[in-house]
Protein backbone atom coordinates (compact mmCIF):
# COMPACT_ATOMS: atom_id res chain seq x y z
CA UNK A 1 0.00 0.00 0.00
CA UNK A 2 1.04 3.51 -0.65
CA UNK A 3 2.02 5.60 2.34
CA UNK A 4 -0.51 8.31 2.87
CA UNK A 5 1.00 11.72 2.48
CA UNK A 6 1.17 13.35 5.88
CA UNK A 7 1.94 16.95 6.55
CA UNK A 8 2.31 17.17 10.34
CA UNK A 9 3.69 20.21 12.04
CA UNK A 10 5.35 19.85 15.41
CA UNK A 11 6.78 22.51 17.67
CA UNK A 12 9.31 22.20 20.38
CA UNK A 13 10.61 24.86 22.74
CA UNK A 14 14.18 25.17 23.89
CA UNK A 15 14.47 25.65 27.63
CA UNK A 16 15.36 29.13 28.78
CA UNK A 17 18.87 29.15 30.06
CA UNK A 18 19.59 31.73 32.69
CA UNK A 19 23.08 32.13 34.03
CA UNK A 20 23.47 34.20 37.14
CA UNK A 21 26.61 35.40 38.83
CA UNK A 22 26.90 36.28 42.53
CA UNK A 23 29.79 38.62 41.79
CA UNK A 24 30.21 41.41 39.28
CA UNK A 25 28.79 39.72 36.20
CA UNK A 26 25.40 38.45 35.27
CA UNK A 27 23.91 37.62 31.95
CA UNK A 28 20.57 36.53 30.70
CA UNK A 29 20.09 34.51 27.56
CA UNK A 30 16.82 35.38 25.94
CA UNK A 31 14.46 32.57 25.31
CA UNK A 32 14.60 31.19 21.79
CA UNK A 33 12.03 29.19 19.89
CA UNK A 34 12.57 27.07 16.80
CA UNK A 35 10.04 25.43 14.60
CA UNK A 36 11.03 22.11 13.08
CA UNK A 37 8.94 20.47 10.38
CA UNK A 38 8.56 16.75 10.41
CA UNK A 39 9.53 15.31 7.01
CA UNK A 40 6.62 15.21 4.59
CA UNK A 41 5.96 11.77 3.17
CA UNK A 42 5.40 11.78 -0.59
CA UNK A 43 4.49 8.63 -2.50
CA UNK A 44 5.36 8.47 -6.18
CA UNK A 45 5.19 6.16 -9.19
CA UNK A 46 7.64 6.51 -12.07
CA UNK A 47 8.69 4.54 -15.13
CA UNK A 48 12.07 2.79 -14.91
CA UNK A 49 13.89 3.16 -18.23
CA UNK A 50 17.08 1.35 -17.18
CA UNK A 51 17.53 -2.33 -16.27
CA UNK A 52 17.95 -1.94 -12.50
CA UNK A 53 16.19 -0.09 -9.69
CA UNK A 54 18.49 2.78 -8.69
CA UNK A 55 20.72 2.85 -5.67
CA UNK A 56 19.16 5.08 -2.94
CA UNK A 57 21.96 7.67 -2.86
CA UNK A 58 20.12 10.40 -4.79
CA UNK A 59 16.83 9.69 -3.06
CA UNK A 60 18.52 10.28 0.28
CA UNK A 61 20.12 13.52 -0.93
CA UNK A 62 16.77 14.80 -2.20
CA UNK A 63 15.07 13.92 1.07
CA UNK A 64 17.74 15.75 3.04
CA UNK A 65 17.55 18.84 0.84
CA UNK A 66 13.73 19.07 0.94
CA UNK A 67 12.87 17.61 4.35
CA UNK A 68 10.79 14.86 2.78
CA UNK A 69 10.48 11.12 3.01
CA UNK A 70 10.02 9.66 -0.47
CA UNK A 71 8.20 6.41 -1.16
CA UNK A 72 8.98 5.61 -4.80
CA UNK A 73 7.52 2.78 -6.79
CA UNK A 74 9.60 2.00 -9.87
CA UNK A 75 7.77 0.28 -12.73
CA UNK A 76 9.55 -1.00 -15.88
CA UNK A 77 8.74 1.38 -18.71
CA UNK A 78 7.14 -1.26 -20.94
CA UNK A 79 4.74 -2.22 -18.10
CA UNK A 80 4.04 1.29 -16.86
CA UNK A 81 0.70 1.92 -18.60
CA UNK A 82 -0.66 -1.44 -17.42
CA UNK A 83 0.43 -0.81 -13.82
CA UNK A 84 -1.02 2.68 -13.87
CA UNK A 85 -4.38 1.40 -15.13
CA UNK A 86 -4.41 -1.16 -12.31
CA UNK A 87 -3.62 1.51 -9.70
CA UNK A 88 -6.42 3.70 -11.06
CA UNK A 89 -8.93 0.81 -11.14
CA UNK A 90 -8.13 -0.21 -7.55
CA UNK A 91 -8.02 3.36 -6.23
CA UNK A 92 -4.45 2.78 -5.13
CA UNK A 93 -2.78 5.86 -6.59
CA UNK A 94 0.28 7.57 -5.12
CA UNK A 95 0.52 11.28 -4.37
CA UNK A 96 2.36 11.93 -7.63
CA UNK A 97 2.64 9.86 -10.78
CA UNK A 98 3.89 10.22 -14.32
CA UNK A 99 1.64 10.60 -17.35
CA UNK A 100 2.38 10.43 -21.04
CA UNK A 101 0.19 11.84 -23.83
CA UNK A 102 -1.96 8.73 -24.21
CA UNK A 103 -2.50 8.27 -20.49
CA UNK A 104 -3.35 11.97 -20.14
CA UNK A 105 -6.02 11.59 -22.82
CA UNK A 106 -7.44 8.64 -20.91
CA UNK A 107 -7.61 10.66 -17.68
CA UNK A 108 -9.28 13.78 -19.05
CA UNK A 109 -12.76 12.81 -17.91
CA UNK A 110 -11.44 12.04 -14.43
CA UNK A 111 -9.75 15.46 -14.45
CA UNK A 112 -13.01 17.14 -15.42
CA UNK A 113 -14.76 15.14 -12.72
CA UNK A 114 -12.54 16.84 -10.12
CA UNK A 115 -10.40 13.80 -9.27
CA UNK A 116 -7.11 15.69 -9.72
CA UNK A 117 -5.80 18.94 -8.33
CA UNK A 118 -5.80 22.00 -10.54
CA UNK A 119 -2.35 23.38 -9.79
CA UNK A 120 -2.34 26.48 -12.01
CA UNK A 121 -3.59 28.85 -9.29
CA UNK A 122 -0.77 27.76 -6.95
CA UNK A 123 2.22 28.26 -9.24
CA UNK A 124 2.59 31.96 -8.46
CA UNK A 125 3.31 31.00 -4.84
CA UNK A 126 6.40 29.10 -5.97
CA UNK A 127 9.05 31.35 -7.52
CA UNK A 128 10.77 28.55 -9.42
CA UNK A 129 7.73 26.62 -10.66
CA UNK A 130 6.45 29.97 -11.87
CA UNK A 131 9.30 30.02 -14.42
CA UNK A 132 7.89 27.11 -16.44
CA UNK A 133 7.41 27.96 -20.12
CA UNK A 134 3.85 29.30 -20.56
CA UNK A 135 3.64 28.10 -24.18
CA UNK A 136 4.46 24.53 -23.18
CA UNK A 137 2.14 24.72 -20.17
CA UNK A 138 -0.61 25.71 -22.60
CA UNK A 139 -0.07 22.48 -24.56
CA UNK A 140 -0.70 20.43 -21.41
CA UNK A 141 -3.84 22.25 -20.26
CA UNK A 142 -7.31 20.73 -20.16
CA UNK A 143 -10.14 23.17 -20.85
CA UNK A 144 -7.70 26.00 -20.25
CA UNK A 145 -6.72 24.78 -16.78
CA UNK A 146 -3.38 23.40 -15.61
CA UNK A 147 -3.19 20.08 -13.78
CA UNK A 148 0.32 18.86 -14.52
CA UNK A 149 4.01 19.75 -14.37
CA UNK A 150 5.90 18.96 -17.56
CA UNK A 151 9.33 17.53 -18.31
CA UNK A 152 10.76 19.74 -21.04
CA UNK A 153 12.34 18.22 -24.13
CA UNK A 154 13.94 19.65 -27.30
CA UNK A 155 11.24 20.04 -29.92
CA UNK A 156 12.95 17.58 -32.27
CA UNK A 157 15.83 15.24 -31.45
CA UNK A 158 15.26 13.09 -34.53
CA UNK A 159 17.93 12.22 -37.05
CA UNK A 160 20.39 9.56 -38.21
CA UNK A 161 23.08 7.69 -36.31
CA UNK A 162 25.14 5.86 -38.90
CA UNK A 163 28.40 4.02 -39.54
CA UNK A 164 30.67 6.71 -40.89
CA UNK A 165 33.51 4.21 -41.31
CA UNK A 166 31.31 2.09 -43.58
CA UNK A 167 30.42 5.18 -45.62
CA UNK A 168 34.12 6.03 -46.02
CA UNK A 169 34.90 2.44 -46.99
CA UNK A 170 32.35 2.68 -49.81
CA UNK A 171 33.13 6.27 -50.84
CA UNK A 172 29.73 7.59 -49.70
CA UNK A 173 29.08 11.13 -48.52
CA UNK A 174 26.66 12.07 -45.75
CA UNK A 175 23.17 11.76 -47.30
CA UNK A 176 21.23 15.00 -47.72
CA UNK A 177 18.06 13.71 -49.40
CA UNK A 178 15.92 10.60 -49.59
CA UNK A 179 17.60 9.30 -52.75
CA UNK A 180 21.08 9.54 -51.22
CA UNK A 181 19.87 7.92 -48.02
CA UNK A 182 18.35 5.06 -50.01
CA UNK A 183 21.62 4.55 -51.88
CA UNK A 184 23.47 4.40 -48.55
CA UNK A 185 21.09 1.79 -47.14
CA UNK A 186 21.41 -0.27 -50.33
CA UNK A 187 25.20 -0.06 -50.28
CA UNK A 188 25.37 -0.95 -46.59
CA UNK A 189 23.40 -4.09 -47.46
CA UNK A 190 24.91 -5.19 -50.77
CA UNK A 191 28.46 -3.78 -51.03
CA UNK A 192 30.20 -5.45 -48.08
CA UNK A 193 30.76 -2.25 -46.06
CA UNK A 194 32.73 -4.02 -43.31
CA UNK A 195 35.01 -5.69 -45.83
CA UNK A 196 34.75 -9.20 -44.40
CA UNK A 197 33.66 -10.78 -47.67
CA UNK A 198 30.35 -11.99 -46.22
CA UNK A 199 26.72 -11.06 -46.86
CA UNK A 200 25.99 -10.21 -43.22
CA UNK A 201 24.93 -6.54 -43.08
CA UNK A 202 21.75 -4.51 -43.66
CA UNK A 203 21.15 -0.82 -44.21
CA UNK A 204 18.56 0.14 -41.59
CA UNK A 205 17.62 -1.24 -38.17
CA UNK A 206 14.01 -0.76 -37.07
CA UNK A 207 11.69 -1.82 -34.25
CA UNK A 208 8.10 -2.58 -33.30
CA UNK A 209 6.58 0.92 -33.45
CA UNK A 210 6.28 3.20 -36.47
CA UNK A 211 8.61 5.87 -35.09
CA UNK A 212 11.35 5.21 -37.66
CA UNK A 213 8.89 5.16 -40.54
CA UNK A 214 7.12 8.32 -39.38
CA UNK A 215 10.38 10.22 -39.83
CA UNK A 216 10.38 9.07 -43.46
CA UNK A 217 6.73 10.12 -43.78
CA UNK A 218 7.55 13.64 -42.55
CA UNK A 219 10.60 13.82 -44.83
CA UNK A 220 8.24 12.97 -47.70
CA UNK A 221 5.96 15.86 -46.67
CA UNK A 222 3.26 14.11 -44.65
CA UNK A 223 1.87 15.94 -41.60
CA UNK A 224 2.87 15.25 -38.02
CA UNK A 225 0.11 12.82 -36.92
CA UNK A 226 -2.65 15.17 -38.11
CA UNK A 227 -2.80 17.83 -40.81
CA UNK A 228 -5.25 20.14 -42.54
CA UNK A 229 -6.80 19.34 -45.90
CA UNK A 230 -9.68 21.29 -47.48
CA UNK A 231 -10.59 22.89 -44.15
CA UNK A 232 -10.67 19.58 -42.30
CA UNK A 233 -8.20 17.92 -39.95
CA UNK A 234 -7.22 14.45 -41.14
CA UNK A 235 -4.81 11.79 -39.84
CA UNK A 236 -1.43 11.51 -41.54
CA UNK A 237 -2.24 8.21 -43.27
CA UNK A 238 -4.96 9.92 -45.32
CA UNK A 239 -2.38 12.11 -47.11
CA UNK A 240 -0.72 11.08 -50.40
CA UNK A 241 2.75 11.86 -49.02
CA UNK A 242 2.25 9.17 -46.39
CA UNK A 243 1.50 6.64 -49.15
CA UNK A 244 4.65 7.73 -51.00
CA UNK A 245 6.66 7.12 -47.85
CA UNK A 246 5.01 3.70 -47.48
CA UNK A 247 6.15 2.73 -50.97
CA UNK A 248 9.68 3.92 -50.18
CA UNK A 249 9.74 1.92 -46.96
CA UNK A 250 8.18 -1.15 -48.60
CA UNK A 251 11.06 -1.13 -51.07
CA UNK A 252 13.48 -1.40 -48.11
CA UNK A 253 11.64 -4.53 -46.96
CA UNK A 254 11.36 -5.97 -50.47
CA UNK A 255 15.09 -5.62 -51.06
CA UNK A 256 16.26 -6.70 -47.61
CA UNK A 257 17.72 -3.30 -46.70
CA UNK A 258 15.93 -3.41 -43.31
CA UNK A 259 15.39 -6.16 -40.74
CA UNK A 260 12.22 -7.93 -41.85
CA UNK A 261 11.28 -8.79 -38.26
CA UNK A 262 11.04 -5.09 -37.37
CA UNK A 263 7.36 -5.37 -36.29
CA UNK A 264 8.40 -7.62 -33.38
CA UNK A 265 11.88 -6.22 -32.68
CA UNK A 266 12.47 -4.47 -29.33
CA UNK A 267 14.32 -1.19 -28.96
CA UNK A 268 17.21 -3.02 -27.28
CA UNK A 269 17.55 -5.44 -30.19
CA UNK A 270 17.19 -2.61 -32.67
CA UNK A 271 20.07 -0.71 -31.10
CA UNK A 272 22.14 -3.88 -30.76
CA UNK A 273 22.06 -4.33 -34.53
CA UNK A 274 23.89 -1.02 -34.94
CA UNK A 275 26.26 -1.75 -32.07
CA UNK A 276 27.31 -5.22 -33.24
CA UNK A 277 27.79 -4.29 -36.90
CA UNK A 278 24.67 -5.90 -38.34
CA UNK A 279 23.12 -2.59 -39.50
CA UNK A 280 24.59 0.71 -40.62
CA UNK A 281 21.78 3.25 -40.02
CA UNK A 282 19.63 3.93 -36.94
CA UNK A 283 16.98 6.67 -36.95
CA UNK A 284 15.79 8.19 -33.68
CA UNK A 285 17.15 10.38 -30.89
CA UNK A 286 20.58 11.49 -32.06
CA UNK A 287 21.88 11.90 -28.49
CA UNK A 288 21.72 8.12 -28.10
CA UNK A 289 24.92 7.98 -30.14
CA UNK A 290 27.17 8.20 -27.08
CA UNK A 291 25.90 5.21 -25.05
CA UNK A 292 25.55 3.21 -28.26
CA UNK A 293 29.14 4.03 -29.21
CA UNK A 294 30.44 2.98 -25.78
CA UNK A 295 28.91 -0.47 -26.29
CA UNK A 296 29.89 -0.70 -29.96
CA UNK A 297 33.55 0.19 -29.44
CA UNK A 298 33.82 -2.58 -26.85
CA UNK A 299 32.87 -5.01 -29.63
CA UNK A 300 34.85 -3.36 -32.41
CA UNK A 301 37.50 -0.78 -31.41
CA UNK A 302 37.57 0.58 -34.97
CA UNK A 303 33.87 1.51 -35.20
CA UNK A 304 33.11 5.13 -36.16
CA UNK A 305 29.64 6.69 -35.74
CA UNK A 306 28.30 10.05 -36.86
CA UNK A 307 24.97 11.86 -36.56
CA UNK A 308 23.00 13.83 -39.15
CA UNK A 309 19.57 15.44 -39.34
CA UNK A 310 19.01 17.10 -42.74
CA UNK A 311 17.19 14.86 -45.26
CA UNK A 312 15.33 16.68 -48.04
CA UNK A 313 12.06 15.29 -49.36
CA UNK A 314 11.02 14.92 -53.01
CA UNK A 315 10.24 18.66 -53.14
CA UNK A 316 13.72 19.63 -51.92
CA UNK A 317 12.49 20.71 -48.47
CA UNK A 318 13.63 19.39 -45.10
CA UNK A 319 11.05 18.85 -42.37
CA UNK A 320 11.18 17.22 -38.93
CA UNK A 321 8.41 16.19 -36.56
CA UNK A 322 7.95 18.37 -33.48
CA UNK A 323 6.78 17.28 -30.06
CA UNK A 324 4.68 19.75 -28.00
CA UNK A 325 7.74 20.68 -25.90
CA UNK A 326 7.43 18.03 -23.21
CA UNK A 327 8.13 14.34 -22.81
CA UNK A 328 5.92 13.49 -19.83
CA UNK A 329 3.90 15.12 -17.06
CA UNK A 330 3.34 14.76 -13.32
CA UNK A 331 -0.18 14.82 -11.87
CA UNK A 332 -1.62 14.88 -8.35
CA UNK A 333 -4.75 12.82 -7.47
CA UNK A 334 -7.07 14.11 -4.76
CA UNK A 335 -7.67 10.56 -3.52
CA UNK A 336 -4.11 10.57 -2.15
CA UNK A 337 -3.37 14.27 -1.72
CA UNK A 338 -6.31 15.11 0.49
CA UNK A 339 -5.61 18.70 1.53
CA UNK A 340 -4.37 21.91 0.01
CA UNK A 341 -1.62 21.95 2.63
CA UNK A 342 -0.34 18.54 1.45
CA UNK A 343 -0.44 19.69 -2.16
CA UNK A 344 1.60 22.78 -1.38
CA UNK A 345 4.15 20.64 0.41
CA UNK A 346 4.52 18.43 -2.67
CA UNK A 347 4.76 21.44 -4.98
CA UNK A 348 7.45 22.82 -2.69
CA UNK A 349 9.49 19.65 -3.32
CA UNK A 350 9.26 20.19 -7.08
CA UNK A 351 9.95 23.90 -6.66
CA UNK A 352 13.34 22.87 -5.27
CA UNK A 353 13.90 20.69 -8.34
CA UNK A 354 13.35 23.80 -10.47
CA UNK A 355 16.34 25.56 -8.86
CA UNK A 356 19.83 25.23 -10.39
CA UNK A 357 20.91 23.42 -7.21
CA UNK A 358 18.02 20.96 -7.32
CA UNK A 359 17.93 20.39 -11.07
CA UNK A 360 21.68 19.75 -11.26
CA UNK A 361 21.55 17.39 -8.29
CA UNK A 362 18.69 15.48 -9.90
CA UNK A 363 20.14 15.31 -13.39
CA UNK A 364 23.90 15.22 -12.83
CA UNK A 365 24.35 14.15 -9.20
CA UNK A 366 27.04 15.45 -6.86
CA UNK A 367 29.73 17.66 -8.35
CA UNK A 368 33.12 16.03 -7.98
CA UNK A 369 31.53 12.65 -7.37
CA UNK A 370 29.30 12.09 -10.40
CA UNK A 371 30.17 15.02 -12.66
CA UNK A 372 32.54 17.90 -13.22
CA UNK A 373 31.92 21.35 -14.69
CA UNK A 374 33.92 21.97 -17.87
CA UNK A 375 33.67 25.39 -19.53
CA UNK A 376 30.23 25.93 -18.05
CA UNK A 377 28.94 22.47 -19.04
CA UNK A 378 28.48 19.31 -16.98
CA UNK A 379 30.41 16.16 -17.83
CA UNK A 380 29.90 12.80 -16.14
CA UNK A 381 33.26 11.72 -14.68
CA UNK A 382 34.29 8.93 -17.06
CA UNK A 383 35.64 6.56 -14.42
CA UNK A 384 32.43 7.07 -12.41
CA UNK A 385 30.05 6.39 -15.31
CA UNK A 386 28.78 3.14 -13.80
CA UNK A 387 28.12 4.87 -10.49
CA UNK A 388 26.25 7.64 -12.31
CA UNK A 389 24.17 5.06 -14.19
CA UNK A 390 23.19 3.30 -10.96
CA UNK A 391 22.61 6.31 -8.71
CA UNK A 392 21.51 9.23 -10.89
CA UNK A 393 20.39 8.34 -14.40
CA UNK A 394 17.19 6.44 -13.43
CA UNK A 395 15.78 9.59 -11.81
CA UNK A 396 15.28 11.55 -15.04
CA UNK A 397 11.47 10.98 -14.89
CA UNK A 398 11.50 13.34 -11.87
CA UNK A 399 12.68 16.26 -13.97
CA UNK A 400 10.43 19.20 -14.73
CA UNK A 401 11.18 22.20 -16.88
CA UNK A 402 14.28 22.43 -19.05
CA UNK A 403 17.70 24.11 -18.74
CA UNK A 404 16.24 27.43 -19.91
CA UNK A 405 13.77 27.45 -16.98
CA UNK A 406 15.39 25.35 -14.24
CA UNK A 407 18.97 26.52 -14.74
CA UNK A 408 20.65 23.12 -14.89
CA UNK A 409 23.85 22.58 -16.80
CA UNK A 410 23.70 21.21 -20.29
CA UNK A 411 26.12 18.45 -21.11
CA UNK A 412 29.76 18.68 -22.08
CA UNK A 413 30.76 15.83 -24.35
CA UNK A 414 34.27 15.01 -25.51
CA UNK A 415 32.73 12.52 -27.92
CA UNK A 416 32.20 14.80 -30.91
CA UNK A 417 29.06 13.16 -32.38
CA UNK A 418 27.27 13.59 -29.03
CA UNK A 419 28.13 17.28 -28.88
CA UNK A 420 27.05 17.57 -32.52
CA UNK A 421 23.69 16.02 -31.64
CA UNK A 422 22.90 18.92 -29.29
CA UNK A 423 23.73 21.37 -32.08
CA UNK A 424 21.43 19.53 -34.47
CA UNK A 425 18.58 19.64 -31.95
CA UNK A 426 18.80 23.42 -32.18
CA UNK A 427 19.11 23.32 -35.97
CA UNK A 428 15.93 21.21 -36.15
CA UNK A 429 13.98 24.11 -34.64
CA UNK A 430 14.08 25.82 -38.04
CA UNK A 431 12.31 22.93 -39.77
CA UNK A 432 9.57 21.85 -37.37
CA UNK A 433 6.25 20.32 -38.38
CA UNK A 434 3.78 20.60 -35.51
CA UNK A 435 0.93 18.27 -34.67
CA UNK A 436 -2.16 20.43 -35.19
CA UNK A 437 -4.10 18.41 -32.60
CA UNK A 438 -1.60 19.02 -29.77
CA UNK A 439 -3.80 21.68 -28.10
CA UNK A 440 -7.06 19.94 -29.05
CA UNK A 441 -9.18 17.35 -27.29
CA UNK A 442 -11.19 14.40 -28.57
CA UNK A 443 -13.12 12.26 -26.13
CA UNK A 444 -13.47 9.54 -28.75
CA UNK A 445 -9.70 9.49 -29.20
CA UNK A 446 -9.22 9.34 -25.43
CA UNK A 447 -11.54 6.32 -25.27
CA UNK A 448 -10.39 4.47 -28.37
CA UNK A 449 -6.83 5.60 -29.17
CA UNK A 450 -5.26 2.22 -28.48
CA UNK A 451 -7.67 0.36 -30.76
CA UNK A 452 -7.52 2.96 -33.51
CA UNK A 453 -3.73 3.24 -33.42
CA UNK A 454 -3.35 -0.53 -33.57
CA UNK A 455 -5.56 -0.79 -36.66
CA UNK A 456 -3.33 1.54 -38.67
CA UNK A 457 -0.05 0.31 -37.23
CA UNK A 458 -0.96 -3.25 -38.24
CA UNK A 459 -2.10 -2.17 -41.69
CA UNK A 460 1.06 -0.14 -42.32
CA UNK A 461 3.35 -3.03 -41.43
CA UNK A 462 1.20 -5.44 -43.45
CA UNK A 463 1.68 -3.16 -46.45
CA UNK A 464 5.46 -3.09 -45.93
CA UNK A 465 5.55 -6.88 -45.79
CA UNK A 466 3.36 -7.32 -48.87
CA UNK A 467 0.51 -8.90 -46.92
CA UNK A 468 -1.97 -6.27 -48.16
CA UNK A 469 -1.96 -3.93 -51.15
CA UNK A 470 -3.22 -0.36 -51.56
CA UNK A 471 -6.84 -1.54 -51.59
CA UNK A 472 -6.20 -3.43 -48.35
CA UNK A 473 -4.82 -0.30 -46.78
CA UNK A 474 -7.91 1.63 -47.89
CA UNK A 475 -10.02 -1.07 -46.21
CA UNK A 476 -8.05 -0.54 -42.98
CA UNK A 477 -8.80 3.18 -43.14
CA UNK A 478 -12.51 2.40 -43.56
CA UNK A 479 -12.33 0.13 -40.52
CA UNK A 480 -10.54 2.88 -38.59
CA UNK A 481 -13.34 5.29 -39.47
CA UNK A 482 -16.05 2.80 -38.48
CA UNK A 483 -14.39 2.06 -35.13
CA UNK A 484 -14.55 5.72 -34.12
CA UNK A 485 -12.03 7.45 -36.36
CA UNK A 486 -14.70 9.39 -38.25
CA UNK A 487 -15.93 10.81 -34.97
CA UNK A 488 -12.37 11.76 -33.99
CA UNK A 489 -12.03 13.67 -37.28
CA UNK A 490 -15.25 15.55 -36.56
CA UNK A 491 -14.29 16.39 -32.97
CA UNK A 492 -10.80 17.62 -33.86
CA UNK A 493 -12.02 19.57 -36.90
CA UNK A 494 -14.77 21.33 -34.97
CA UNK A 495 -12.35 22.51 -32.25
CA UNK A 496 -9.70 23.48 -34.76
CA UNK A 497 -12.15 25.56 -36.82
CA UNK A 498 -13.28 27.37 -33.66
CA UNK A 499 -9.66 28.36 -32.96
CA UNK A 500 -9.06 29.79 -36.44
Amino acid sequence: MWKKSVYVWSMFVLFMLVACSDDDTSSNEESSTESQEEPQEISMMFNLHVPEVPEPRLEELLEEATNTELDIRWVPDNNYAENLNTAIATNNLPDVFLLKDVTLDQQKEAVRDGQYWEIGPYLEEFPNLNKLNPEILKNTMIDGKLYTLYAGRPLSRQGLIYRQDWAENLGLNTPTNLDELYKMMRAFTEDDPDGNGEDDTIGLTDREILGTFENFATWHGAPNNWGEKDGQLLPQFMFPEYREAMDYFKSLFDNGYINRDAPVTSKTDQQNMLKDGTAGVYIGTMGDVEPMYRDAVAINPDVVFDVHNYIEGPDGEYRTRSIPGYGSMLIFPKSSVETEEELKGILSFFDFLMTPEGSNLLYWGVEGEHYEVVDGYAEVIPENQDQYNLEIRPYTPFEIGEPETNGRYTGYYEYEPRAKADELYIDNNDYLVEDLTAPLDSQTWADKSEILSQIMEDATYQYFLGQIDSDGFDAAIDKWKDEGGEQVIEEYTEQWQEMQ
